[in-house]
């Protein structure tokens, strides 16, 4: 299959690849949903047709099978380096988990090429010791947001960012669709402690666990958004559970998931809510950054709201959050932002400057407000 880029994506990959000609390491910017898979997929088949090793670097089991289904579609040949997947070494192109990577460190091939996807996380010390170790390889790091949460930048790893398209302009071309924004007052996060660059879990818990923000998510999300499939983001397991419960006593049929449960449980539900079988679907830490439903759950499914109802000190995880609800669709996209995330990070759609050097320069005016409403 020949694989098909829109004429942004071409850009991006020939500034990449010019940039790769004087130096090793390039990082990648480019909103969710704008196809850095795709772009992935087209330097990987053009690394198999040179004979050269790429591999694709993932920091969690769900985005290597995730990966898998866009590269079988694509038509790429890979194997496997993670933990529970058969090795298959004489593929060219190798799908990775970076923590079954960074443990067989010497006893796996030596890469040509890496991808490294949601590649801010680079900071950590493993994946700092696998670019270490593979520092022979060229490699190209992909982030909608190149920042770490601490702020800290990532000129220690790479030597050149390569900007993509703005989310404006995305949205004003029809790639990701348009939205509106509430921000509902509820969360008052003053005294709530910071930890490692983001707001405690146990003290936001308490914050957000209450029936009056629960109430509110209830009424505004059937005011703002029932006719749309919903993904929601909660502080804990424990939140993300006690909405759901609140969601069913209402009669709203949704469903709580996390990164322990079962992955064909996790698979049937995902069918389910795909199906309009469920119209809402909380989680922790699992429908993130990277992830795509469709991909996973086998069908196609139009995320047409967002409920956020975690507070984060993170702009990333804000913008990838947001993200989940703006692939094209035939209305707006609704946001409902319960977190007091808006305020504190600005819209989807500021213009923004990423940097190696970490935290962008924030541009807020008049059109910063556009698209947000206050409720």
């Amino acid at each position: 299959m020949t694989i098909q880029l829109r004429s942004y994506q071409e850009k991006c990959i020939d500034q990449t690849r010019t940039a790769l000609r004087t130096m090793r390491n390039v990082l990648l910017q480019s909103p969710t949903g704008s196809g850095k898979t795709a772009m992935a997929s087209f330097m990987l088949n053009n690394v198999a047709a040179k004979n050269k090793r790429g591999f694709f670097i993932c920091h969690r089991r769900e985005l290597v099978d995730q990966t898998a289904k866009t590269f079988d579609k694509m038509g790429i040949q890979y194997g496997y380096i993670a933990s529970g997947y058969p090795p298959n070494y004489y593929q060219a192109i190798q799908i990775c988990s970076i923590d079954t990577l960074k443990n067989r460190l010497g006893s796996t091939p030596l890469p040509d090429f890496c991808i490294w996807d949601e590649s801010h996380h680079l900071g950590a010390a493993g994946w700092t010791k696998v670019h270490e170790y593979y520092n022979k390889a060229f490699h190209v790091g992909l982030s909608a947001t190149p920042e770490r949460l601490d702020g800290k930048g990532l000129d220690d790893r790479f030597q050149h960012l390569v900007p993509g398209p703005s989310v404006a302009w995305l949205i004003s071309e029809g790639f990701l669709a348009d939205y509106k924004l509430y921000s509902i007052p509820g969360a008052d996060m003053t005294g709530v402690h910071t930890k490692m660059g983001d707001f405690v879990k146990s003290e936001s818990e308490q914050v957000m666990d209450k029936r009056a923000i629960t109430g509110n998510i209830i009424s505004h999300w059937q005011k703002y958004a029932a006719d749309k499939l919903t993904i929601g983001f909660a502080v804990s397991v424990k939140h993300s559970q006690h909405i759901v419960d609140q969601f069913n006593a209402a009669g709203i049929p949704a469903i709580h998931l996390d990164g322990t449960t079962p992955k064909e449980e996790r698979r049937k539900k995902l069918r389910e809510f795909a199906k309009g079988n469920f119209r809402v679907v909380f989680n922790v830490g699992l429908l993130g950054e990277g992830y795509d439903i469709a991909a996973n759950s086998g069908l196609d499914v139009t995320v047409g709201a967002v409920i956020d109802a975690a507070p984060t000190q993170s702009l990333g995880m804000w913008l990838q959050r947001c993200g989940r609800a703006l692939r094209p669709q035939d209305d707006k996209a609704i946001i409902l932002d319960h977190g007091g995330n808006a305020l504190r990070h600005g819209l989807p759609c500021q213009e923004r400057t990423w940097t190696l050097q970490g935290r962008e320069k924030k541009k807020r005016g008049k059109s910063d407000q556009e698209n947000a409403v206050l409720v």
